[in-house]
């Protein structure tokens, strides 16, 4: 009987072929559509990316739930390379919900134990230091373990005083929690003034809430990616998105590849943004 290995060695090699063929295309394509992004030249202001996906990724793929999650911090570092190279002057990341942080113990330590590692990462960074970035850890953390909140403060501290881009880390966040601790933080300093309630309800404006968000002194985000196909802010900056533009991608976080960066970004660029009117 005719040995079936030759043909067994021509299905891989044709394989390897075809592979290698598809990956040169979608490289030249990727190179194409970055250099058109680029001549275009409109970024936002501030980009917001909601990173989901991390455990259907690793359903999908055959791996442990935790290494979804490993593999979608590894990809925030990836993405954030991506965002100085174009020059985003803000960028936020939403990592965990004030929802998450009832998942399963085992789960939410092994997160915040990347936390504390990515954080103390970033404090040693040279692409940090280099291009000026500045961190801040948004979010309430007060029942995080002291050992995360020093990380987080550690990696504040060392990047307090740069003037290049705003990178926020939304980490037990929530956005109705977010108007809540602006609205309490905007009282609490009428009261300390002497200023009347009957007052202070009278004279309340918007941007009062607004210089209490956690975001105070970083424009609203003009444009903001969620990734894994779901179709929702789930609280994502309620109050900054107001006039935001969306896109929302198929693919989960940690496959979120720059071909889809660059493609989310050729939308924004191409729509009108009217601001209501």
């Amino acid at each position: 009987m005719m040995s079936r290995e030759p043909l067994k060695v021509a299905v891989r090699t044709a394989k390897k072929t075809r592979d290698a063929a598809r990956g040169a295309l979608l490289w030249g394509y990727e190179q194409r559509l970055g250099r058109a992004v680029k001549a275009h030249g409109k970024m936002p202001r501030h980009l917001g990316l909601i990173l989901d996906g991390n455990r259907r990724f690793a359903r999908a793929t055959g791996l442990q739930r935790e290494m979804g999650h490993s593999f979608g911090a590894d990809k925030a570092h990836e993405v954030l390379q991506w965002c100085l190279e174009l020059g985003i002057p803000a960028v936020t990341i939403w990592v965990l919900s004030t929802d998450n942080t009832s998942r399963d113990p085992e789960e939410l330590a092994h997160i915040l134990r990347l936390l504390e590692r990515e954080a103390r990462n970033l404090a040693t960074d040279p692409r940090i230091h280099a291009n000026r970035v500045q961190v801040r850890a948004i979010g309430q953390h007060r029942d995080f373990p002291p050992n995360v909140l020093q990380a987080l403060q550690d990696l504040e501290q060392k990047t307090a005083h740069y003037d290049g881009m705003r990178l926020n880390i939304a980490v037990g966040y929530g956005g109705r929690e977010e108007i809540v601790d602006a609205v309490r933080a905007y009282l609490q300093g009428q009261a300390a003034a002497g200023t009347p309630l009957a007052q202070v309800a009278q004279t309340l404006r918007p941007e009062d809430i607004s210089a209490h968000l956690y975001t105070a002194g970083v424009p609203d985000p003009d444009f903001i990616i969620r990734t894994s196909g779901e179709i929702r802010l789930s609280g994502f900056m309620l109050w900054q998105s107001v006039y935001s533009e969306y896109y929302f991608c198929d693919v989960y976080w940690p496959g979120f590849r720059r071909v889809d960066f660059l493609r989310a970004l050729r939308d924004f660029q191409g729509r009108d943004r009217r601001f209501g009117k």
